[in-house]
């Protein structure tokens, strides 16, 4: 009975590995045969166009449109105030092309806009403009025929765009020009005649150098008050200023020197900025700047190494950054120390003196101290 058993257990075991061999895995075959693998062959896709780089205007906004005005003429670009019916607000627009100007418009403001060129066609009718306001645009001209339209302009405002010349026809009726910031290098011959009612011409950081300035371009300039041409090219002081200038603006220049007797013929000169130029005692004659009318005189940002003599009516003087090494209060004083100082009539007015960036050092010289009685600041 036992080996009955034992035999039954031996047979079951048999069946049991069998059936484990039976279900381990076959090795699959090879779908390709080694070596053979093929593609298909590619087909070359169509080349596609290389797409331009965008070009203006495209990559301009949209011009902003405002709601309809209760002005009929009021261009959609532009606000109309029922308050200043005489001025047309189009600043800040996104304008690229200068709309139309209704008659009754005096002011108009299109600063800050995409404005390439100024043409006569919407100013035909707007012959009562007084004020004009082009700042900060893309202008690079301007029609000679558009002041024949407005021939009563009295301010032009063109700062801050790419004009490379003074625009030719300025009306004579003009009081303000503004021109700073564009890339003017060339002044055409006539540009300011007969322009006796301009008392500002601001012509700051362009590209203008000493042959663009010739002895007549100021001449008709009888009123000018304010002339500003710093940050340009000038080696030279530039000729033929008006005589009755109360401001000269010559900052950030190539000037070395200043003829003797330039200040000579100024009636009215209170203002000379000559700042970051290149002077020297060389080229700084020794009573030039002795002008009874000058007010503020700045000379910071030279090559100065002494300090120029001046008129008792000075009152403001920059002098700072330059290689000035000593002082000397007693040669300094537009009036002699033994003078008798109780009538304030005789005092020198200097109120402001500014001599940081040289080499001096504190204290300050006692004959200055004595000299200058109304001296508020003294910075060294």
């Amino acid at each position: 009975m036992k080996a009955g058993a034992g035999l039954f257990s031996a047979l079951a075991l048999f069946l049991l590995m069998g059936a484990v061999y039976t279900q381990r895995t076959r090795p699959r075959k090879p779908t390709r045969r080694p070596g053979t693998t093929t593609r298909k062959p590619s087909v070359p896709k169509p080349a596609v166009p290389a797409q331009p780089e965008p070009q203006e205007p495209t990559d301009f906004p949209p011009p902003i449109l405002g709601p309809p005005s209760i002005y009929p003429d009021c261009p959609r670009e532009c606000f109309c105030s029922p308050s200043y019916p005489n001025s047309l607000n189009c600043e800040n627009r996104n304008i690229r092309v200068i709309p139309v100007i209704p008659s009754r418009t005096h002011y108009l403001y299109l600063q800050n806009n995409y404005i390439s060129e100024v043409t006569a066609e919407p100013f035909v009718n707007a012959t009562e403009v007084r004020w004009v306001n082009l700042a900060n645009n893309r202008i690079h001209r301007i029609d000679k025929q558009v002041f024949q339209k407005i021939p009563a302009l009295l301010y032009l405002y063109v700062h801050r765009n790419q004009l490379k010349e003074v625009p030719p026809g300025l009306p004579a009726s003009l009081e303000q020009l503004r021109l700073s910031r564009n890339r003017i290098s060339k002044i055409p011959s006539g540009a300011f005649s007969k322009m006796g009612n301009l008392t500002l011409l601001d012509l700051y950081h362009n590209q203008l150098s000493d042959s663009d300035l010739g002895k007549n371009t100021f001449r008709d300039l009888k009123s000018l008050m304010q002339l500003n041409l710093a940050h340009n090219i000038l080696k030279k002081m530039p000729d033929g200023v008006p005589s009755g200038l109360i401001q000269l603006f010559l900052d950030r220049n190539r000037i070395d020197d200043i003829p003797k007797d330039y200040f000579k013929g100024f009636t009215h000169l209170a203002f000379v900025r000559l700042n970051y130029n290149q002077l020297s005692d060389k080229g700084v004659p020794k009573n030039v700047f002795n002008v009874s009318t000058l007010l503020d005189l700045q000379l910071a940002h030279n090559q100065l190494a002494s300090v120029p003599l001046f008129n008792g009516h000075l009152e403001h003087l920059h002098l700072n950054h330059n290689s000035i090494e000593s002082i000397n209060g007693t040669l300094l004083c537009p009036y002699s120390l033994q003078a008798d100082m109780s009538d304030l009539s005789v005092v020198p007015r200097l109120r402001y003196l500014r001599l940081d960036g040289n080499h001096l050092s504190p204290p300050i010289p006692l004959d200055i101290i004595m000299c200058f009685r109304h001296l508020h600041s003294i910075v060294i």
